[in-house]
Protein backbone atom coordinates (compact mmCIF):
# COMPACT_ATOMS: atom_id res chain seq x y z
CA UNK A 1 0.00 0.00 0.00
CA UNK A 2 1.08 3.68 -0.66
CA UNK A 3 1.20 6.20 1.77
CA UNK A 4 1.89 9.98 1.89
CA UNK A 5 3.33 10.22 5.12
CA UNK A 6 5.16 6.90 4.69
CA UNK A 7 6.67 8.47 1.18
CA UNK A 8 6.96 11.55 2.93
CA UNK A 9 9.02 10.52 6.06
CA UNK A 10 11.10 7.98 3.86
CA UNK A 11 13.31 10.55 2.46
CA UNK A 12 13.38 11.87 5.67
CA UNK A 13 14.56 8.46 7.07
CA UNK A 14 18.53 9.37 6.56
CA UNK A 15 18.22 11.92 9.55
CA UNK A 16 16.11 10.49 11.32
CA UNK A 17 18.09 7.55 11.64
CA UNK A 18 21.18 9.65 12.52
CA UNK A 19 19.60 11.20 15.55
CA UNK A 20 18.14 7.13 16.49
CA UNK A 21 21.82 6.40 15.89
CA UNK A 22 22.91 9.15 18.22
CA UNK A 23 20.38 8.80 21.14
CA UNK A 24 21.62 4.88 20.77
CA UNK A 25 25.53 5.43 21.44
CA UNK A 26 24.64 7.63 24.23
CA UNK A 27 22.39 5.91 26.22
CA UNK A 28 20.68 7.10 29.78
CA UNK A 29 19.20 5.16 32.59
CA UNK A 30 16.03 5.99 34.06
CA UNK A 31 15.55 9.29 35.81
CA UNK A 32 19.20 10.25 34.84
CA UNK A 33 17.86 11.18 30.76
CA UNK A 34 18.90 14.15 30.94
CA UNK A 35 20.78 14.10 27.75
CA UNK A 36 18.30 12.51 25.76
CA UNK A 37 15.24 14.83 26.89
CA UNK A 38 17.41 17.64 26.01
CA UNK A 39 17.80 16.58 22.74
CA UNK A 40 13.96 15.71 22.36
CA UNK A 41 13.35 19.38 23.54
CA UNK A 42 15.41 20.91 21.11
CA UNK A 43 14.38 18.95 18.24
CA UNK A 44 11.00 19.91 18.97
CA UNK A 45 12.14 23.25 19.44
CA UNK A 46 13.42 23.80 15.94
CA UNK A 47 10.21 22.54 14.58
CA UNK A 48 8.76 25.09 16.38
CA UNK A 49 6.37 23.24 18.70
CA UNK A 50 5.32 24.36 22.22
CA UNK A 51 7.89 22.40 24.94
CA UNK A 52 7.86 21.87 28.15
CA UNK A 53 10.48 19.86 30.28
CA UNK A 54 11.05 18.47 33.80
CA UNK A 55 8.01 16.81 34.41
CA UNK A 56 8.23 13.82 36.57
CA UNK A 57 11.78 14.52 36.18
CA UNK A 58 12.99 14.20 32.71
CA UNK A 59 9.80 13.55 31.10
CA UNK A 60 9.12 16.48 27.71
CA UNK A 61 5.75 17.14 26.32
CA UNK A 62 5.46 19.09 23.02
CA UNK A 63 2.21 20.46 22.11
CA UNK A 64 0.89 21.02 18.47
CA UNK A 65 -2.42 22.32 17.60
CA UNK A 66 -4.25 22.06 14.57
CA UNK A 67 -5.96 24.61 12.53
CA UNK A 68 -9.15 23.20 12.30
CA UNK A 69 -11.86 24.22 15.03
CA UNK A 70 -12.26 21.37 17.80
CA UNK A 71 -11.46 20.52 20.95
CA UNK A 72 -10.64 17.00 20.95
CA UNK A 73 -6.83 16.31 22.52
CA UNK A 74 -4.72 13.05 22.17
CA UNK A 75 -1.69 11.89 23.89
CA UNK A 76 0.75 9.92 21.98
CA UNK A 77 4.04 8.46 24.51
CA UNK A 78 7.22 7.35 23.71
CA UNK A 79 9.61 6.40 26.19
CA UNK A 80 13.43 7.36 26.22
CA UNK A 81 15.61 5.01 28.52
CA UNK A 82 17.83 2.86 28.47
CA UNK A 83 19.26 -0.59 30.24
CA UNK A 84 21.62 -2.08 32.77
CA UNK A 85 23.11 -4.30 29.83
CA UNK A 86 26.81 -4.26 28.21
CA UNK A 87 26.13 -4.04 24.57
CA UNK A 88 27.63 -6.68 21.85
CA UNK A 89 26.08 -5.73 18.63
CA UNK A 90 29.05 -4.23 16.97
CA UNK A 91 27.73 -1.61 15.50
CA UNK A 92 29.55 1.44 14.28
CA UNK A 93 27.09 3.47 16.61
CA UNK A 94 27.10 1.16 19.74
CA UNK A 95 26.65 2.47 23.59
CA UNK A 96 29.70 4.37 24.93
CA UNK A 97 27.97 4.23 28.17
CA UNK A 98 29.66 0.89 29.51
CA UNK A 99 27.10 -1.27 30.52
CA UNK A 100 24.47 0.55 29.48
CA UNK A 101 22.32 0.32 26.20
CA UNK A 102 19.10 0.92 23.91
CA UNK A 103 18.03 -3.01 24.46
CA UNK A 104 14.44 -2.37 24.23
CA UNK A 105 14.44 -0.10 21.48
CA UNK A 106 13.11 2.99 23.51
CA UNK A 107 15.55 5.05 21.00
CA UNK A 108 13.43 3.90 18.40
CA UNK A 109 10.16 5.07 20.00
CA UNK A 110 11.85 8.54 20.65
CA UNK A 111 12.88 8.52 17.21
CA UNK A 112 9.73 7.60 15.92
CA UNK A 113 7.68 10.19 17.56
CA UNK A 114 10.32 12.72 16.77
CA UNK A 115 8.85 11.97 12.94
CA UNK A 116 5.51 12.56 13.72
CA UNK A 117 6.19 15.68 15.70
CA UNK A 118 7.45 16.92 12.44
CA UNK A 119 5.09 15.69 10.51
CA UNK A 120 1.98 16.94 12.55
CA UNK A 121 3.91 20.34 13.02
CA UNK A 122 4.07 20.57 9.12
CA UNK A 123 0.34 19.52 8.74
CA UNK A 124 -1.81 20.79 11.11
CA UNK A 125 -5.04 20.21 9.30
CA UNK A 126 -6.75 18.44 12.27
CA UNK A 127 -9.15 19.36 14.41
CA UNK A 128 -7.84 19.68 18.27
CA UNK A 129 -4.72 19.26 20.26
CA UNK A 130 -1.91 16.27 20.21
CA UNK A 131 0.77 16.19 23.16
CA UNK A 132 3.57 14.40 22.35
CA UNK A 133 4.70 12.48 25.81
CA UNK A 134 8.39 11.58 25.91
CA UNK A 135 8.51 9.69 28.89
CA UNK A 136 11.76 8.87 31.50
CA UNK A 137 12.23 5.81 32.92
CA UNK A 138 10.00 2.88 32.12
CA UNK A 139 12.09 -0.02 32.61
CA UNK A 140 11.15 0.00 36.26
CA UNK A 141 12.08 3.02 38.25
CA UNK A 142 8.74 4.70 38.37
CA UNK A 143 8.50 7.17 35.37
CA UNK A 144 4.75 7.18 34.10
CA UNK A 145 3.64 7.35 37.89
CA UNK A 146 6.48 10.40 37.93
CA UNK A 147 5.09 12.58 35.36
CA UNK A 148 1.26 11.62 36.48
CA UNK A 149 1.96 12.82 39.74
CA UNK A 150 3.83 15.94 38.53
CA UNK A 151 0.20 16.69 37.10
CA UNK A 152 0.65 15.38 33.50
CA UNK A 153 -2.71 15.29 32.88
CA UNK A 154 -4.02 18.20 34.46
CA UNK A 155 -1.32 20.22 32.95
CA UNK A 156 -2.04 18.68 29.53
CA UNK A 157 -5.55 16.89 30.13
CA UNK A 158 -6.01 14.43 27.16
CA UNK A 159 -9.17 12.98 25.87
CA UNK A 160 -7.04 9.77 25.46
CA UNK A 161 -3.61 8.68 25.28
CA UNK A 162 -1.47 5.78 22.95
CA UNK A 163 1.47 4.15 23.18
CA UNK A 164 3.80 2.39 20.41
CA UNK A 165 6.78 -0.33 20.80
CA UNK A 166 8.14 -2.21 18.86
CA UNK A 167 8.36 -6.37 18.29
CA UNK A 168 11.20 -8.01 16.90
CA UNK A 169 9.35 -10.95 17.36
CA UNK A 170 6.87 -10.05 14.69
CA UNK A 171 7.52 -9.95 11.30
CA UNK A 172 8.44 -5.82 9.95
CA UNK A 173 5.69 -4.29 8.74
CA UNK A 174 2.94 -5.89 11.02
CA UNK A 175 0.84 -4.63 13.41
CA UNK A 176 -0.26 -5.92 16.60
CA UNK A 177 -2.71 -5.10 20.00
CA UNK A 178 -5.80 -6.73 21.64
CA UNK A 179 -8.38 -5.31 23.70
CA UNK A 180 -8.35 -6.40 27.37
CA UNK A 181 -5.94 -7.40 28.98
CA UNK A 182 -2.51 -7.16 26.90
CA UNK A 183 0.42 -6.93 28.91
CA UNK A 184 0.94 -8.23 33.27
CA UNK A 185 1.21 -6.39 36.38
CA UNK A 186 5.08 -6.62 37.10
CA UNK A 187 5.76 -7.41 40.47
CA UNK A 188 8.91 -8.30 42.67
CA UNK A 189 9.76 -9.95 45.87
CA UNK A 190 12.74 -10.07 48.22
CA UNK A 191 12.81 -13.50 51.21
CA UNK A 192 15.65 -13.18 53.36
CA UNK A 193 16.07 -16.08 55.75
CA UNK A 194 17.98 -16.18 58.90
CA UNK A 195 19.37 -18.66 60.82
CA UNK A 196 22.50 -19.49 62.94
CA UNK A 197 25.02 -20.47 60.59
CA UNK A 198 27.62 -22.71 61.14
CA UNK A 199 30.61 -25.42 60.20
CA UNK A 200 29.83 -27.48 56.99
CA UNK A 201 32.08 -30.46 57.69
CA UNK A 202 32.57 -30.50 61.93
CA UNK A 203 29.01 -29.34 63.34
CA UNK A 204 26.05 -29.09 60.98
CA UNK A 205 23.67 -30.52 63.42
CA UNK A 206 24.28 -27.49 65.74
CA UNK A 207 23.32 -25.15 63.34
CA UNK A 208 20.16 -23.41 61.48
CA UNK A 209 20.39 -24.23 57.80
CA UNK A 210 18.91 -21.50 55.93
CA UNK A 211 20.17 -23.20 52.58
CA UNK A 212 17.72 -25.80 53.44
CA UNK A 213 14.75 -23.55 53.71
CA UNK A 214 16.02 -21.56 50.48
CA UNK A 215 15.80 -24.77 48.37
CA UNK A 216 12.07 -25.83 49.62
CA UNK A 217 11.19 -22.48 49.21
CA UNK A 218 12.67 -21.83 45.43
CA UNK A 219 10.83 -25.43 44.50
CA UNK A 220 7.61 -24.34 46.47
CA UNK A 221 6.98 -21.37 44.94
CA UNK A 222 6.11 -23.19 41.56
CA UNK A 223 3.14 -24.26 43.94
CA UNK A 224 1.43 -21.52 44.17
CA UNK A 225 0.89 -21.09 40.03
CA UNK A 226 0.10 -24.91 40.13
CA UNK A 227 -2.38 -25.05 43.16
CA UNK A 228 -3.00 -21.66 44.15
CA UNK A 229 -4.00 -19.77 40.96
CA UNK A 230 -7.01 -20.83 38.82
CA UNK A 231 -6.17 -23.10 36.09
CA UNK A 232 -7.65 -20.73 33.80
CA UNK A 233 -5.73 -17.54 34.66
CA UNK A 234 -1.89 -16.86 34.19
CA UNK A 235 0.44 -15.75 36.71
CA UNK A 236 4.31 -16.26 36.27
CA UNK A 237 7.13 -16.55 39.56
CA UNK A 238 10.28 -16.49 38.62
CA UNK A 239 13.76 -16.35 41.30
CA UNK A 240 16.51 -13.99 39.56
CA UNK A 241 18.77 -14.17 42.49
CA UNK A 242 19.67 -16.26 45.30
CA UNK A 243 22.46 -14.73 47.38
CA UNK A 244 24.27 -16.41 50.43
CA UNK A 245 27.71 -17.74 51.74
CA UNK A 246 31.03 -17.00 50.06
CA UNK A 247 32.09 -19.46 47.21
CA UNK A 248 36.17 -19.21 48.67
CA UNK A 249 34.84 -20.56 51.96
CA UNK A 250 32.66 -23.61 51.07
CA UNK A 251 32.92 -25.40 54.67
CA UNK A 252 31.26 -22.35 56.38
CA UNK A 253 27.26 -22.28 56.40
CA UNK A 254 26.05 -19.16 55.93
CA UNK A 255 23.77 -17.39 58.44
CA UNK A 256 21.62 -15.33 55.48
CA UNK A 257 20.27 -16.12 52.25
CA UNK A 258 18.00 -13.38 50.06
CA UNK A 259 16.14 -14.68 47.26
CA UNK A 260 15.33 -12.20 44.66
CA UNK A 261 12.42 -12.64 41.97
CA UNK A 262 10.06 -11.12 40.16
CA UNK A 263 5.80 -12.19 40.07
CA UNK A 264 3.50 -11.40 36.77
CA UNK A 265 -0.45 -11.81 36.94
CA UNK A 266 -3.59 -9.65 35.30
CA UNK A 267 -5.77 -9.96 37.55
CA UNK A 268 -5.62 -8.35 40.88
CA UNK A 269 -7.04 -11.32 42.40
CA UNK A 270 -4.74 -13.28 41.48
CA UNK A 271 -2.03 -10.63 42.28
CA UNK A 272 -3.24 -10.73 45.47
CA UNK A 273 -2.77 -14.50 45.87
CA UNK A 274 0.78 -14.41 44.93
CA UNK A 275 1.47 -11.30 47.48
CA UNK A 276 -0.07 -13.41 49.93
CA UNK A 277 1.43 -16.96 49.60
CA UNK A 278 4.79 -15.88 49.27
CA UNK A 279 4.53 -14.64 52.28
CA UNK A 280 3.15 -17.77 53.88
CA UNK A 281 5.49 -20.48 52.44
CA UNK A 282 8.36 -18.23 53.75
CA UNK A 283 7.37 -17.59 57.13
CA UNK A 284 6.14 -21.08 57.47
CA UNK A 285 9.22 -22.80 55.86
CA UNK A 286 11.40 -21.04 58.04
CA UNK A 287 9.79 -21.80 61.19
CA UNK A 288 10.01 -25.92 60.10
CA UNK A 289 13.42 -25.48 60.30
CA UNK A 290 14.21 -23.19 63.52
CA UNK A 291 14.72 -20.15 61.03
CA UNK A 292 13.30 -16.82 60.55
CA UNK A 293 12.13 -15.10 57.00
CA UNK A 294 11.75 -11.92 56.43
CA UNK A 295 9.17 -11.24 53.13
CA UNK A 296 8.99 -8.51 50.94
CA UNK A 297 6.27 -8.05 47.85
CA UNK A 298 6.93 -4.85 46.11
CA UNK A 299 4.01 -4.09 43.65
CA UNK A 300 5.33 -2.43 40.27
CA UNK A 301 3.38 -1.44 37.14
CA UNK A 302 -0.22 -3.17 37.27
CA UNK A 303 -1.66 -5.04 34.20
CA UNK A 304 -1.70 -2.82 31.49
CA UNK A 305 -5.75 -3.06 29.71
CA UNK A 306 -6.04 -1.34 26.81
CA UNK A 307 -9.80 0.15 26.40
CA UNK A 308 -11.88 -1.98 23.81
CA UNK A 309 -13.34 2.03 21.43
CA UNK A 310 -9.64 2.84 21.59
CA UNK A 311 -7.91 -0.56 20.73
CA UNK A 312 -10.54 -0.09 17.37
CA UNK A 313 -9.31 3.24 16.51
CA UNK A 314 -5.62 1.99 16.94
CA UNK A 315 -6.71 -0.73 14.71
CA UNK A 316 -8.33 1.11 11.74
CA UNK A 317 -5.02 3.73 12.37
CA UNK A 318 -2.84 0.66 11.71
CA UNK A 319 -5.05 -0.70 8.78
CA UNK A 320 -4.96 2.43 6.92
CA UNK A 321 -0.86 1.42 6.21
CA UNK A 322 -0.97 -2.06 5.72
CA UNK A 323 -2.52 -4.09 3.50
CA UNK A 324 -4.69 -7.13 4.37
CA UNK A 325 -3.69 -9.58 7.03
CA UNK A 326 -1.31 -6.36 8.36
CA UNK A 327 -3.07 -5.92 11.51
CA UNK A 328 -2.92 -8.88 14.04
CA UNK A 329 -4.94 -9.87 17.26
CA UNK A 330 -2.20 -10.58 19.52
CA UNK A 331 -2.23 -13.03 23.03
CA UNK A 332 -1.61 -11.91 26.37
CA UNK A 333 2.11 -11.15 27.35
CA UNK A 334 3.88 -11.26 30.74
CA UNK A 335 6.21 -8.72 29.60
CA UNK A 336 5.24 -5.54 31.57
CA UNK A 337 4.93 -1.66 30.83
CA UNK A 338 4.02 1.28 32.79
CA UNK A 339 2.33 2.77 30.44
CA UNK A 340 -0.53 0.51 32.22
CA UNK A 341 -1.19 3.63 34.61
CA UNK A 342 -1.71 6.24 31.84
CA UNK A 343 -4.07 3.62 30.77
CA UNK A 344 -5.45 3.86 34.60
CA UNK A 345 -5.83 7.58 34.19
CA UNK A 346 -7.21 7.82 30.41
CA UNK A 347 -8.83 5.69 27.96
CA UNK A 348 -6.05 4.10 25.08
CA UNK A 349 -4.53 1.71 23.45
CA UNK A 350 -0.99 -0.02 23.03
CA UNK A 351 -0.23 -0.92 19.94
CA UNK A 352 3.24 -3.13 19.28
CA UNK A 353 4.81 -2.57 15.45
CA UNK A 354 6.74 -5.63 14.38
CA UNK A 355 10.87 -4.89 13.66
CA UNK A 356 11.93 -8.32 12.54
CA UNK A 357 15.12 -8.25 10.24
CA UNK A 358 16.34 -11.87 9.90
CA UNK A 359 15.20 -14.13 7.01
CA UNK A 360 12.91 -15.31 8.80
CA UNK A 361 11.55 -11.96 10.17
CA UNK A 362 12.77 -11.89 13.66
CA UNK A 363 15.93 -10.35 15.09
CA UNK A 364 17.64 -10.41 18.64
CA UNK A 365 14.85 -10.05 21.70
CA UNK A 366 14.71 -7.07 23.65
CA UNK A 367 17.02 -6.99 26.78
CA UNK A 368 19.61 -9.18 25.07
CA UNK A 369 23.29 -7.94 24.42
CA UNK A 370 22.58 -8.13 20.92
CA UNK A 371 19.61 -6.46 20.19
CA UNK A 372 19.26 -3.21 17.77
CA UNK A 373 16.42 -1.39 17.03
CA UNK A 374 15.73 -1.75 13.03
CA UNK A 375 15.67 1.84 11.50
CA UNK A 376 13.79 0.71 8.40
CA UNK A 377 10.33 0.70 10.69
CA UNK A 378 10.91 4.19 11.34
CA UNK A 379 8.48 5.65 8.72
CA UNK A 380 5.74 3.27 9.46
CA UNK A 381 5.90 4.05 12.97
CA UNK A 382 5.75 7.78 12.21
CA UNK A 383 2.65 6.83 9.84
CA UNK A 384 0.87 5.09 12.51
CA UNK A 385 1.17 7.84 14.89
CA UNK A 386 -0.13 10.42 12.13
CA UNK A 387 -2.79 7.69 11.29
CA UNK A 388 -3.89 7.94 15.39
CA UNK A 389 -4.14 11.52 14.70
CA UNK A 390 -6.40 11.61 11.63
CA UNK A 391 -8.53 9.00 12.96
CA UNK A 392 -9.16 11.01 16.07
CA UNK A 393 -9.57 14.18 14.75
CA UNK A 394 -9.40 14.05 11.28
CA UNK A 395 -7.42 14.68 8.14
CA UNK A 396 -3.53 15.01 9.62
CA UNK A 397 -2.21 13.44 6.69
CA UNK A 398 -1.67 16.89 4.35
Amino acid sequence: MTNPVIDGVTAWLPELSAIRQDIHAHPELGMEESRTAALVARELRALGIEVTEGIGKFGVVGTIRGTRPGQRVVGLRADMDALQITEQTGVPYASTNTGVMHACGHDGHTTMLLGAARWLAQHRDFAGTVHLIFQPAEEGRGGAKAMIADGLFDRFPCDVVYGLHNAPTMPAGVFGTRPGPALAASDRFIVTFKGTGGHGGSSPHLATDVTVVQAHFVLALQTIVGRNVPAIEAAVLSVGSIQGGSPVSPNVMPSEITITGTARSYLPGVRDVLEKRIGELAHGLAASYGCTAEAIYRRGAPALVNHAEQTEVARDAARALVAEGGVVTIPPITGAEDFALMLEARPGAFMFLGAGTGPDGTSPEVHTPHYDFNDAIIPLGVAYWVSVVEQEMGNAAG
